[in-house]
């Protein structure tokens, strides 16, 4: 990792460090001296960081100096969070009632060797550290203050760009637009359209904003869209193909299988495909492909982007079209858009005069301009812009036209926190659909949110990031699921610019003739059809790292040896997170809980799983466990409430009856997800415990019977999905006999929000405790295929998003529909009889639904701001 992130790495150790300081069990342990020195210490050297990051840039010896420094704080941080992880044993030790056995059981194994050698490692920390600290004279660093502060989150966001909003690419898209609608000359075959460009230019957005056309889908009879960026494998585009063309996915088919699924899809059709992204320049990968998309309609078409030439001389039959960059006024217009608030460039003619000459930088490349006019949005300074158009940046070796100059400018501008959070993305593989909660959960893994309130949620803190990394363009394609839940990418430039800044510390393995350092702390293994991953040669180093993953091309194909698993729970001793989603493992070491540090343990779609070894729940610093599609997982034992700090829990059983004492004593649980058992029938009694539950999702249970009246007191559910669950009646009355039949209906959720229910034929009428939860907070509620269901809550007043799907009994919506001022989107499909009293101006109903922004009726929108 480039240097530039040490005084975030140094600030975490610092405060874990101040923490040991003031902690009784110091005294105990020998080290409260040994602590408080190296908080000196590093609070000296820390005070000179940002001088020393921003000068690292022309003085290699300064790299140098950062690179050692920051492997001593890795190590610290190392040796603090075995700490840490022997004060979480301990407080399990201490618990009320738990046997003899049990404490044995997680005691560590000998006390005074743990003291002695904690308190030589910490000398050894303060050893190094002193060295470090007499060399840093030898630089002239001067004290500096951080001015990156977080800015606010309380304005309008610029950032969230529609591709209709583009600016400067209409003639473009009228060019391609000619060589789509016109005949083709030949009959013989389809017609290939390359848009080559270098990277940040836009060939995305041109692709989309002609594929969204309404000319376009006036042509074509069937669009598929597919990324297809990295390895360039047939079985996998033929999967993504058909998956984009029919929306289903076959990861389970053969390539005979598949080949026959395609061209039953295709024939006779005119078709247009966008091949997004593609960097393969083997033409017998492309040939074999191509011969796949040959039968259909002749006036079929392919679009491709791609950045290299001989990509599109390989794929085009038609010459490249070359995108050029945007002219100095377009790119002026983009630029104001992202830099001033709507109106306010006319008050600042001087800031104008110094963006026009930033703007030339950039080349003509919307992206560079995006982030540097996001970079100055709000501030009037005009030291500010001149202090970015003379950044020192611009006068490294020049390369692609300066975007990555401009870029790095943009990310230096990030406060350290936030520096590290976007290089950690730089893990996950190109073109990766991030999902906000999984990510704030990544940066949780990783040690990367750090509360100064202990108030504060870290999953709050977590969205605060990604808002802000929003709001300065370091995301895209940006879309609001609902509430805090966000879907995005990171353009490929972005994800250069992240992996250039993380290459020292993060391994991309696709062959075993790679070599890991003992500087690489994370693994992430792409393997291209291979059946298993045996033990590479290439892991001498395996005790550094922090992360291993598991990214198999195709997710049916590829496992990991048991060997290969067993070595890493050997020697990984202060691993974070390790992902084995779809790695065709059968048995889970025994020796699992040995990985004391571990935060995220991911062993979902691990099929014949069928049990877990009770080391598992040693594993007290672990905060995401998931389990999902384990369809043949035996039982979560009562011992999973030693799991004292998990967050998230995701679980798939063949249980008929998840026990009490058990999930329901997890403290710390915000996220809990139940799928695809088939045998659940009843769940814990005893989850109303869980006090800080946010999210409770139930999906794929087709014999659950009913819910615990528990569920009354999860005081904090913001967010509940009941989904595919048939035989589920949400009247609390029936169930287990253990059941409080008397608890009083006012112990409901004053918090929740969004609302979900899929496919619950036993629901007819909302019963009264789920009305209640209803009317004061839910913002969203969306009812699927619910057969039997005959009416909806009334007073919804906070209500703004509303979708009904497939309910056929339901034949009107609640009677106060024209007093529910927030309701801003509405749509209604499949349901024959509210459909028939909504349509617009002629149904019975239609002035109750009127006021509302956006309305959708059985697939067609028939009001939106725009008409």
């Amino acid at each position: 990792m480039a240097e530039t992130i040490v005084s975030a790495i140094a600030e975490q150790v610092l405060g874990k460090l101040i923490s040991l300081a003031s902690n009784e069990m110091c005294l105990a342990w020998g080290v409260k001296n040994d602590a408080q020195e190296l908080v000196d210490t590093l609070t000296t050297i820390k005070a000179v960081l940002l001088d020393a990051e921003d000068k690292q840039i022309h003085n290699e010896k300064l790299k140098v100096w950062l690179g050692k420094l920051k492997e001593i704080c890795y190590d610290a941080e190392d040796v603090l969070d075995e700490i840490e992880v022997e004060d979480l044993r301990k407080q399990v030790v201490n618990r009320q009632g738990i046997t003899r056995k049990v404490c044995h059981f997680f005691s560590s194994s000998n006390p005074v060797a743990f003291r002695f050698t904690l308190g030589h490692e910490i000398k050894e920390i303060k050893k190094r550290l002193a060295k470090i600290t007499a060399d840093k004279d030898s630089f002239n660093l001067t004290e500096k203050v951080d001015s990156n502060h977080v800015i606010g989150w309380e304005r309008e966001t610029h950032s969230f760009v529609h591709a209709s909003d583009v600016i400067g690419r209409d003639k473009d898209k009228k060019n391609i637009m000619k060589l789509l609608l016109y005949p083709s000359d030949s009959h013989k075959i389809v017609y290939v359209v390359p848009i080559v460009g270098i990277g940040g230019l836009g060939k995305t957005t041109l692709a989309k904003l002609v594929y969204n056309d309404k000319m376009v889908d006036g042509y074509f009879t069937l669009k598929i869209w597919v990324c297809v960026s990295g390895e360039f494998v047939l079985k996998k585009l033929l999967i993504d193909i058909i998956e984009s063309a029919i929306g289903q996915k076959y990861i389970d088919k053969s390539i005979d299988q598949l080949q026959k699924i395609l061209h039953d899809i295709l024939i006779d059709k005119k078709y247009l495909l966008v091949l997004d992204d593609v960097w393969n320049e083997d033409y017998g990968k492309w040939f074999e492909l191509k011969n796949l998309l040959t039968e259909c309609d002749s006036e079929s078409k392919i679009i491709v982007t791609t950045r290299s030439d001989r990509v599109a001389l390989i794929m085009g039959t038609i010459p490249t079209y070359k995108l050029e960059g945007l002219s100095l006024d377009d790119c002026l217009l983009v630029f104001v858009k992202y830099a001033f608030k709507e109106g306010q460039e006319k008050q600042h003619p001087n800031l104008m005069e110094i963006g026009k000459e930033i703007v030339k930088k950039c080349g003509g490349v919307p992206l560079a301009v995006r982030a540097l006019g996001s970079l100055l949005y709000s501030s009037t300074s005009e030291q500010d812009w001149k202090n970015l158009r003379d950044n020192e940046i611009w006068k490294l070796d020049k390369k692609e036209n300066d975007i990555l100059n401009a870029l790095r400018i943009s990310y230096n501008h990030l406060p350290p926190h936030l520096k590290q959070c976007f290089v950690y993305c730089s893990l996950f593989p190109k073109d990766y659909d991030f999902d906000s909660d999984d990510l704030v959960q990544f940066w949780m893994d990783h040690g990367l949110l750090r509360s100064h309130n202990e108030n504060q949620d870290l999953e709050n803190i977590g969205m605060q990031y990604i808002k802000e990394l929003m709001l300065r363009s370091f995301f895209q394609d940006i879309e609001q699921i609902y509430g805090n839940v966000y879907l995005f990418k990171i353009h490929d430039l972005m994800h250069d610019l992240a992996t250039s800044l993380m290459r020292n510390e993060s391994l991309i393995v696709k062959s075993t003739n790679q070599i890991c350092t003992k500087s690489h702390r994370h693994l992430s293994f792409y393997f291209v059809d291979a059946p298993i991953i045996d033990v590479p040669n290439i892991l001498p180093n395996l005790g550094h790292l922090r992360s291993i993953t598991f990214y198999p091309i195709t997710r049916e194909s590829t496992g990991i040896s048991q060997s290969f698993l067993e070595l890493i729970v050997s020697r990984c001793k202060f691993l974070q997170m390790l992902d084995l989603a779809f790695s065709n493992i059968e048995v889970v070491p025994k020796k699992i809980g040995n990985l004391k540090h571990l935060r995220d343990l991911d062993l979902g779609s691990n099929p014949k799983i069928k049990e877990l070894p009770s080391s598992i729940y040693k594993l007290q610093n672990l905060q995401f466990l998931s389990l999902s599609h384990c369809k043949e997982l035996k039982a979560l034992t009562r011992d999973v409430k030693y799991l004292i700090s998990l967050r998230c829990l995701i679980l798939t059983t063949i249980q008929k009856h998840l026990p009490t004492n058990g999930i329901g004593c997890l403290n710390s649980l915000r996220r809990l997800g139940i799928s695809d058992c088939n045998n659940l029938e009843y769940l814990f009694e005893d989850i109303g415990h869980l006090r800080v539950l946010k999210t409770l999702k139930i999906s794929e249970c087709p014999r659950l019977i009913s819910l615990p009246c528990g569920v009354r007191s999860l005081s904090s559910l913001e967010d509940l999905r009941l989904l595919g669950c048939e035989r589920l009646n949400l009247d609390l009355s029936i169930g287990s006999d253990k059941q409080d039949n008397h608890e009083e209906l006012s112990s409901t959720w004053p918090h929740l929000r969004f609302l979900h229910i899929r496919k619950l034929p036993q629901l007819v009428e909302f019963p009264q405790w789920l009305i209640q939860c209803s009317t004061n907070t839910l913002e969203r509620l969306v009812i699927l295929n619910c057969s039997n269901l005959k009416a909806l809550p009334e007073s919804m007043q906070k209500l703004q998003v509303l979708r009904v799907v497939n309910c056929p009994e339901l034949s009107s919506l609640p009677n106060d529909m024209d007093r529910l001022i927030s309701l801003r989107e509405l749509a209604i499909e499949d349901s024959p009889k509210l459909s028939k009293r909504y349509k617009r101006e002629i149904g019975e109903d239609w002035s109750k639904i009127s006021h509302i922004l956006y309305i959708r009726l059985d697939g067609k929108i028939i009001k939106s701001t725009e008409n």
